[in-house]
């Protein structure tokens, strides 16, 4: 009787201690939950270690735990490694399923995990896993399993279509809906909901969907703090203020609200306030390791550089085995308002020397490559300055292989000692650039084996080749985004200046005629191929950029005002190019339209003014008379005249200049000035031979050659010429400066 009567009893007691057992652990769950979205993910993995140790069948158990090891990096994305995070609650959800093959939420966290490492085809597979344990009902009161995890499940089964900031809103919203329909009080799916809306930008459906989670969860600070980072996001600083406090007065010990409260305060400018908030945040925390990196992690994002490298400094000071503390202090040095690359490189050579090749992430490469660039930004410069003493040597050993006195000999000795010195010392600092420049870029190749097709990445890059003269580089770089469908006109020009500049000129030829092909009137392409042309022909002998700059004028007089500089560049080319080559007239030509073409372009004046006297002066060079010379050299002086009219202080217009004044004073010393010559003609233009040429009232007299030509010294004082010839009527013809007399005579 005793056994029957204590049966129920026992019975009883059985049920009410599982009852109190399960209600513990539920709390405890809860509690591990909770501390997992305080962001004390420690403590949490501790309490969750302990809940399986308990219940090692409990499934669920698994699935929070992994979240714990997401969510610790997604909060600490500069100290912690994707792969490393995922591969570690990849192994708890394997254990999950292993503790209970039909429990659908470790799926779920398989398929987050397969979608953060670009696995979508195991994504998709895990997805449908768990999807498939939620079984089709027609009364939501009979689903299974219970309503509220069956809509859980879905809600999180859309969350884990989100990654890189970025949802399938196609794929998730339905899963969304359904879960909502099953539970619509649940806060969770809320939650979930209002973070999908916020990564399209949809801050209005995302407030609505966190007031619902704050309605059907009145007592949870998370929906508040949500908000209030919406309206941070959007400038409304006020607003998102009184969200955060209100956060706090749910839960004063709510530790990420007084996070936001530190970057909000931040961004307003009010440092005191934020650093008292992210005080609090640390103490919250209990000021443990984890919490400090937390801390200083939110000072790098509020831009406190100075701060966030002191800090990991005193973090390393106390647990030397946070090594890759490095990474933020060595990001901090860098971006900081006054950088200090050294120290920036320093630390990150720390951290790669120290930390495993599986927590380097790919921003370690990215940062590093950029430290390493800009130690060396003055490359350009270094080489430029190099090359400017290698002409400067080359002149100087001419100077002194030429020089014919000992003094001259030991001058120049001295200078081409001088500067073999400076070079050799440039050498070797545009060689350890180089060594540093080189590893840059293999920074960049490691980056870009995360995402072959990153085109912020390639862009940065190819940019970087094309600022440190790695031409080729920037073209292959910039023409792989194009083969990545990025294929603009401005694209293409990028590729093609790049080759341009790296004298890679057949290639930088064929991508300027695809711009053509594609845009017949794109000008900078035309100036391009002409460019390109005169570069393979720099002596202009070949004349091989000639048509280029030719079919250039054509395309830009289509609109001479907006394209002129274009037009002036292939004038003065072709002004150039006729010169060289002694078609001297044409050269006058070009040289004029540049004068006339913008009156108000000084420079383009400058240069053609120059033009036509460099012009004249050869044509002078070719005249066969000393006095043809002196007209022709009047013309030449009167275009550099021009020329300093325009720029006054030009030093080296006033040097040619006296020059060519010089020149014309030597030729006027060897002209006889009563000299007189010319060439008398017909009306018909023949001329007329044995045509006589008399000194009025004189007996000085000349006859014409066969060819009507003439040449003699007249008394000095003549006033008049008489010119005649059988049956042709006289001419009187006054004697002036000048010293050439054309003569035409009509018939008597």
């Amino acid at each position: 009787m005793k056994l029957k009567f204590f049966r129920p009893v026992i019975l009883l007691a059985f049920i009410v201690s599982v009852m109190l057992t399960g209600n513990i652990q539920a709390q405890d769950l809860n509690s591990a939950i909770l501390l997992t979205k305080s962001e004390q993910y420690e403590r949490a993995r501790t309490m969750f270690q302990q809940l399986i140790q308990k219940e090692p069948s409990n499934a669920r158990n698994f699935f929070f735990l992994g979240e714990n090891y997401l969510l610790g990096y997604f909060a600490d994305t500069i100290s912690n490694s994707l792969t490393v995070a995922a591969n570690e609650a990849k192994e708890i959800y394997q254990r999950g399923v292993s503790a209970n093959a039909n429990e659908p939420l470790n799926y779920v966290g398989l398929a987050k995990v397969a979608n953060y490492l670009g696995d979508d085809r195991t994504a998709d597979e895990m997805r449908a896993k768990a999807q498939s344990f939620l079984l089709p009902y027609k009364k939501i009161k009979k689903i299974v399993p219970p309503a509220r995890d069956y809509a859980f499940t879905l809600a999180k089964v859309a969350e884990s279509y989100i990654k890189d900031g970025k949802v399938d809103t196609a794929k998730a919203l339905p899963l969304i809906r359904h879960a909502l329909k099953i539970d619509g009080k649940n806060a969770e799916i809320y939650l979930i909901t209002g973070d999908i809306y916020m990564l399209v930008n949809d801050g209005s459906n995302a407030i609505r969907n966190y007031n619902l989670a704050q309605f059907y969860d009145p007592k949870s600070p998370t929906a508040n703090m949500k908000i209030g980072y919406v309206y941070a996001r959007s400038g409304a600083l006020q607003s998102a203020l009184e969200y955060f406090e209100e956060a706090i007065s749910l839960d004063d010990s709510y530790a990420p609200a007084y996070r936001e409260l530190g970057q909000l305060y931040w961004k307003a400018g009010r440092l005191e306030q934020s650093k008292t908030n992210y005080r609090k945040y640390l103490d919250l925390t209990a000021g443990n390791i984890p919490a400090k990196i937390l801390y200083v992690n939110s000072l790098f994002y509020a831009n406190d550089y100075d701060e966030v490298i002191k800090n990991v400094e005193e973090i390393l000071m106390v647990d030397q085995s946070r090594t890759y503390m490095n990474r933020i202090a060595g990001y901090s040095s860098f971006d900081k308002k006054n950088p200090d690359y050294d120290k920036a490189l320093e630390y990150m050579e720390k951290l790669f020397a120290s930390v495993a090749p599986e927590r380097i992430i790919k921003k370690d490469y990215q940062y590093l490559a950029r430290i390493l660039l800009a130690r060396n930004q003055g490359y350009s410069k270094l080489v430029d300055e190099r090359n400017s003493l290698k002409t400067q040597l080359d002149r100087e050993k001419l100077r002194l292989n030429a020089s014919t006195t000992a003094a001259d000999r030991t001058k120049y000795k001295a200078s081409v000692d001088n500067l073999s010195g400076r070079i050799a010392k440039l050498n070797d600092e545009i060689g350890k650039a180089d060594l540093e420049i080189d590893r840059a870029f293999k920074a960049y190749d490691k980056l870009l084996e995360y995402n072959p097709e990153d085109r912020v990445v390639l862009n940065e890059m190819a940019a970087s080749y094309y600022s440190f003269r790695r031409f080729e580089g920037a073209a292959k770089t910039w023409g792989k985004m194009i083969s990545l469908g990025k294929d603009d006109i401005e694209d293409y020009m990028r590729v093609g200046r790049a080759y341009y500049n790296g004298e890679k000129y057949k290639s930088a030829d064929s991508v300027f005629n695809i711009v053509t092909k594609r845009e017949p009137d794109y000008i900078d392409a035309y100036v391009y191929i002409a460019r390109t042309y005169s570069r393979m022909d720099p002596e202009l002998k070949l004349g091989l950029a000639r048509p280029k700059f030719e079919t250039l004028i054509e395309k830009a007089k289509v609109d001479s005002v907006r394209n002129s500089v274009q037009m002036i560049e292939a004038f003065r080319y072709l002004g150039s190019y006729h010169t060289m080559n002694n078609n001297l007239g044409r050269a006058r030509d070009y040289y004029n339209r540049m004068i006339n073409l913008d009156p108000n372009n000084r420079d383009s004046r400058v240069m053609g003014y120059l033009g036509i006297g460099t012009t004249e002066t050869e044509l002078a060079r070719n005249e066969q008379t000393l006095e043809g010379k002196v007209a022709i050299l009047n013309r030449a002086i009167e275009a550099y005249n021009r020329t300093l009219e325009i720029d006054p202080a030009n030093a080296s217009v006033k040097a040619m200049l006296k020059s060519i004044q010089d020149y014309q004073a030597n030729i006027k010393k060897g002209i006889n000035p009563n000299e007189i010559k010319g060439v008398i003609r017909n009306s018909a233009g023949q001329p007329i031979p044995y045509a006589s040429v008399r000194v009025k009232d004189t007996a000085a007299e000349n006859l014409a050659n066969a060819k009507g030509e003439y040449k003699f010294e007249i008394p000095q004082g003549s006033e008049f010429l008489i010119i005649s010839a059988d049956g042709y009527a006289p001419k009187e013809i006054p004697v002036t400066a000048t010293r050439t007399y054309n003569v035409t005579l009509e018939p008597q």
